[in-house]
């Protein structure tokens, strides 16, 4: 993905409806996540917020602000997703932001280091 010192990072907060977070993790785990992956994109960590019940994140990287746009583009618009797990995960989501940040090689690969769970499933995957 990215051979440059600094990564444009994405933190998506998602605001899940009561009770659903369990199944959210599910179709994270077992959906969305492969599917991430198909596409190349480049998911740091992901999991439930441990703040409340109803909460969690997904932590992307992106080479810049136009590769987050591509990609994100191009993830959202296509078949696999449209046809695939969209309309169960969409469905279990009341609301959801992103803060997007420009981050350093070493404070990416630290919150990599922080979510092994996430890389252990790319392993896995691949």
């Amino acid at each position: 993905m990215n051979t440059t010192t600094t990564s444009t990072v994405e933190i998506r907060s998602y605001n899940l409806k009561p009770g659903s977070r369990d199944a959210f993790h599910r179709l994270m785990r077992q959906d969305a996540w492969p599917l991430l992956l198909q596409w190349d994109i480049d998911v740091i960590a992901f999991g439930p917020s441990p703040h409340d019940a109803d909460s969690y994140y997904l932590i992307r990287a992106y080479d810049n602000l136009q590769h987050r746009q591509a990609s994100q583009d191009a993830f959202y618009g296509s078949t696999d997703w449209r046809l695939g797990p969209r309309e169960a995960i969409v469905a279990l989501i009341d609301s959801y932001t992103s803060v997007v940040l420009d981050m350093g090689q070493p404070a990416t690969d630290a919150l990599r280091q922080a979510h092994p769970a996430a890389q252990a499933v790319r392993s896995v995957i691949a």
